[in-house]
């Protein structure tokens, strides 16, 4: 019997949602290409250039010829920095079997649950969540289970977490600072959290991404990896982490998880199958990330605060926008309910009308917001804001003849 076109595409496939974020970056590019003067606010990748030293390091590296095939898991020394890192900036002992490197966090985490979740296997997301957690477990055959976070602030809390748990449950994921929010679970929550897991026998997977990258004063929400909280907890959690966001390293693709030897083994299996390996000149790269001069990484997360700074405070000046201070990462989420219920149709006016590009909030589970990464410069927000600020004195009429 014949395939119809829709019968060729496997229906895990067909299901899946496109990435919003990667979509609307895909619209940016194309009007951008058509001379169309076009400020994005979408995507998630620091605006500067990788530093100097990591730069420096991979020029040797290719020069030398170290050009070829890999370890599967990452090149015996990238791992042993890895396993520095974790000692020294999270007091977490693991050796070079509990971490592998892989092709960005994203492919990190997506290894992750395959290794981890059989069909039907529940894992409970905070909401709201980056664009790829509920897709990825949907694709390794597990199902997401939404917890609430409090209005505006957004914050996990062991409650919300423990409301969702059933005989289902296989995982527990968290991300803090948060992709969209940049909220910051408070210490006491994660240690809470923490207990639930151990008391449940649940496993945890803490992407921790954005730890770099906090701005508040506020020591209850100082990053702390719920893996810190005592062996028990640790032997039930996968960490996920990476060098794209605090090292300006996005297209370098270098993610690196740590964890039970057994899932981390698994990991790998998987991997070998996949991509065999993460790059070769840009293991060389991380590696120098994680043990070279770290001085970048604070300039840029002092920018970044002033960049938040200056946009949380426009926005509170717009009448009808509600928004959090975010606590780290980059990005304001702001509440734009009062001006508009539907968040892609204010995306995509505000993209059509004033060519500034958000992300709608509805693709990270929460209706009536936005996201806006302010990893792009001052001057580039400023001009965003000028045009949000039109947009919405002239949306009575832009909505009223849509």
């Amino acid at each position: 019997m014949a395939l119809t076109n829709s019968g060729r595409i496997s229906k895990r496939v067909q299901e899946l949602e496109e990435s919003q974020t990667l979509a609307m970056s895909a619209r940016v590019k194309e009007m951008k290409r058509q001379g169309i003067d076009v400020i994005d606010l979408t995507v998630g990748e620091p605006d500067f250039i990788t530093p100097e030293n990591i730069r420096n390091s991979t020029k040797k590296a290719i020069d030398s010829g170290f050009t070829k095939y890999t370890e599967t898991s990452g090149i015996p020394e990238l791992k042993k920095a890895i396993c520095e890192k974790f000692k020294n900036e999270n007091n977490l002992e693991y050796s070079p079997n509990q971490v592998i490197v892989s092709c960005g966090a994203k492919h990190s985490l997506y290894l992750a649950f395959q290794a981890i979740l059989n069909l039907g296997d529940e894992v409970i997301i905070p909401v709201p969540y980056w664009v790829s957690y509920s897709e990825q477990v949907k694709l390794a055959g597990g199902i997401p289970v939404f917890a609430k976070s409090k209005p505006l602030e957004f914050e996990v809390t062991a409650k919300s977490i423990e409301e969702k748990i059933t005989p289902k449950t296989k995982v527990i994921f968290l991300n803090s600072p948060s992709n969209p929010t940049g909220t910051v679970i408070k210490r006491e929550e994660i240690e809470k959290i923490a207990k639930l897991a151990v008391e449940k026998n649940i496993l945890v997977i803490s992407d921790e991404i954005y730890e770099h990258l906090v701005y508040n004063n506020d020591k209850s929400k100082t990053p702390i990896s719920i893996a810190s909280f005592g062996d028990q907890i640790k032997n039930i959690t996968v960490i996920v982490n990476g060098v794209s966001k605090s090292y300006a390293m996005t297209g370098w693709r270098i993610g690196y998880t740590a964890g039970p030897e057994e899932i981390i083994k698994a990991m790998s299996k998987l991997q070998s199958q996949m991509t065999s390996n993460p790059s070769s000149i840009s293991q060389m790269a991380a590696l120098e990330a994680l043990s070279g001069n770290q001085n970048s990484v604070e300039k840029m997360r002092k920018e970044f605060e002033k960049r938040r700074d200056y946009l949380i405070s426009r926005l509170k000046k717009i009448k009808g926008i509600k928004c959090a201070v975010p606590d780290g990462a980059f990005y304001a989420f702001p509440d734009i309910s009062q001006i508009e219920k539907n968040s892609k149709l204010f995306s995509d006016k505000l993209f059509e009308k004033a060519h500034v590009a958000v992300v709608q909030g509805s693709a990270f589970g929460a209706e009536g917001f936005v996201r806006m990464s302010y990893a792009t410069s001052m001057e580039n927000l400023k001009e965003a804001m000028n045009r949000l600020e039109k947009f919405i004195l002239d949306y009575k009429y832009i909505k009223h003849n849509r």
